[in-house]
């Protein structure tokens, strides 16, 4: 497996345990409908929350969220309108984006709630 795609399963295993740790529920981890995919679907009280996960290594190349596209995004807007189709009982919803960058010490988590276009 390639060093990035590895690197993205690690952010997304630490995403997971972010959230856990924050009180929210994992419904989904890499959801996947088609060729759509959310990297974390979510809910906490009664919000379910589509989330994009983004890590990198170092801030050599920028922050990781900087990488979250509107392309990206209106593709996370068509993934959720797939699962709020075959789950019609969310009401309430949450784009959000975690980046996650590594350092020497700690990870530096910076959580971005509701995004929008």
């Amino acid at each position: 497996m390639a060093a990035h795609n590895q690197l993205g399963q690690k952010g997304e295993s630490m995403a997971e345990d972010y959230f856990q740790r924050n009180g929210y529920t994992i419904l989904h981890r890499n959801w996947r409908h088609s060729h759509l995919e959310v990297d974390l679907i979510a809910t906490k009280g009664k919000l379910l929350h589509f989330i994009e996960v983004k890590i990198r290594s170092s801030q050599k190349h920028g922050y990781p969220e900087d990488s979250v596209t509107t392309k990206k995004l209106k593709f996370l807007l068509k993934a959720a309108d797939a699962f709020l189709y075959l789950h019609p009982q969310y009401k309430l919803i949450q784009f959000d984006i975690l980046s996650i960058t590594l350092t020497n010490t700690e990870p530096e988590y910076f959580l971005i709630k509701d995004v929008y276009l």
